[in-house]
């Protein structure tokens, strides 16, 4: 019997109402194994009006009952990261080991939200005039959203609803339609953790439910993960409906490999960060600039290692890389290695025909490995969401620099080098949101930000970290004056009030 997974609204599963699913595949064997409900207007109308009843209560709660429960949830999610990395496997196709990294990457977030009483102390300035003192705060801003994507079918909503609930937010989130179960598992934690009912709703959906959430007068803020183009497009819709936006577009991230590194270490760097996930990823290196004359040993060192990669089913403890999330996408990412050669590319490694025996019909693809590729060529230009690693030369470090910051993406890139001044130039003179030096995945741990640059990032505020305090709340300034019982009358005074 085909599984049917459902809302989960009011701290209970909502059964689908608009009698529109839709189909959950398991990746390496191409099945239909579960159904999703997609809400209707009405049903994200409920999710909201849930969210804003509980709120009448949790914005007003205390600080203690809020870690409190936080506390009890992270105890949770860590006696249960094993059945969550099983859910994600099963709809998202990754090896089971990154599954696992995936539940502690977003662990990281709860440990930050259970301290929330540190992120949230205000300022106070005393006798800024005779007996007046001046506090700064800051408060919730009721209910929040977010829509979240397929690759991080955890770790991405455990990078907003947190932060967000320990606030003193409530939220509705509408995670990936292709591996929904993940984030209805939370949700079950959460309120066995005690999170009164309504705090956190979870609605499935398309863009019917997307576009309820971006125009719902009561919902007054949203964070979204995802593509450049829905990134762009969800910052200016909910933002022209007057809500508060971080949304974090696509990536094309760059590796700069400079002629006096260590060029194992940069192999192995390079092999791992592009084709962990099967290459699904945001901060996943898709393109490498080899500086001077150490481009074709890099690529033939990339080369030996990537072909010992055991691709197979995630459940598999052999496998180290899983099939792609669907066939559609398994389709679009060969295109981009077929027409490779004929936009002037050299095809070192051609994965387009790999296939599992006794899974023929999972969504698979191998590692492909582009040399020489021009700036010009579609595989550069867009991102590609799967295992293609580009690899592109450049004569000086000041021209690799020039290319990279040419890309309109400003995600995260990295430097290899043994030259501290050089790594240092870098940092600054490289126009993305996060640096890694010797790092090919510099994703931030929890208590800072993680966010791009340019055409990877809408809105202000980066993800998590001190600005996902700031995006979930908004600043109040409260000016006191208590006077003394033997203060005078000082009568009443229209000019500008005087601070001495």
């Amino acid at each position: 019997m085909t599984k049917i997974v459902n809302h989960w609204i009011g701290g209970k599963t909502a059964e689908g109402a608009s009698g529109t699913y839709g189909p959950v595949t398991d990746p390496a064997t191409g099945e239909v194994t579960t159904k999703v409900a997609f809400a209707a207007v009405e049903e994200v109308d409920a999710a909201v009006a849930a969210a804003k009843e509980a709120y009448r209560t949790w914005g007003q709660s205390s600080l203690a009952q809020r870690t409190t429960v936080m506390f009890r949830f992270r105890a949770l999610l860590d006696e249960h990261r094993d059945e969550i990395a099983g859910l994600i496997t099963a709809e998202h196709g990754k090896v089971h080991s990154d599954a696992l990294g995936e539940v502690a990457r977003g662990l990281e977030i709860v440990d930050l939200a259970c301290g929330i009483t540190v992120q949230l102390k205000g300022e106070l300035s005393t006798q800024v005039a005779s007996r007046v003192d001046v506090a700064a705060i800051r408060q919730p801003l009721g209910v929040v959203a977010g829509i979240t994507p397929f690759n991080f079918p955890a770790m991405v909503p455990m990078w907003m609803f947190p932060l967000a609930i320990a606030c003193g937010n409530t939220f509705v989130l509408k995670p990936s339609e292709k591996d929904p179960s993940a984030s209805v598992r939370l949700a079950e934690l959460f309120a066995e953790a005690g999170l009164p009912d309504g705090v956190l709703n979870v609605v499935h959906g398309d863009k019917v439910a997307v576009d309820r959430l971006l125009e719902h007068p009561d919902v007054k803020a949203v964070s979204f993960v995802g593509s450049t183009p829905i990134a762009r497009y969800i910052h200016t819709t909910a933002s022209a409906n007057g809500k508060r936006v971080q949304a974090l577009g696509g990536a094309k991230n760059h590796m700069l490999v400079l002629p006096d590194a260590d060029l194992d270490a940069a192999a192995d760097a390079a092999v791992s960060a592009a084709y962990g996930s099967a290459g699904e990823r945001c901060m996943a290196i898709s393109a490498v600039v080899a500086v001077g004359s150490v481009g074709d040993a890099l690529v033939e060192k990339i080369r030996e290692r990537a072909e010992k990669i055991k691709i197979g089913p995630g459940d598999d403890p052999a496998s180290e890389m899983g099939p792609l999330i669907t066939k559609a996408h398994r389709d679009k990412v060969a295109s981009y290695v077929a027409g490779a050669a004929a936009e002037g590319a050299e095809v070192v490694l051609d994965g387009t025909g790999y296939t599992v025996e006794g899974y023929e019909d999972g969504h698979w693809i191998g590692i492909s490995l582009l040399d020489k590729v021009p700036t010009t060529a579609k595989a550069y230009q867009d991102e590609i969401f799967g295992p293609v690693l580009c690899v592109l030369r450049a004569e000086t470090y000041d021209e690799g620099v020039a290319l990279i910051n040419a890309s309109p993406f400003g995600n995260g890139t990295a430097i290899f080098t043994r030259d501290g001044g050089a790594a240092r130039r870098f940092q600054l003179e490289i126009e993305a949101g996060m640096v890694g030096v010797n790092v090919p995945i510099p994703v931030p741990v929890g208590y800072h930000s993680f966010g791009g640059w340019k055409d990877s990032l809408f809105g202000d505020h980066h993800i998590y970290g001190n600005d996902g305090t700031h995006f979930y709340t908004r600043g109040k300034v409260v000016t006191t004056r208590w006077p003394d019982p033997a203060d005078a009358p000082t009568g009443v005074d229209l000019g500008f009030p005087r601070n001495h």
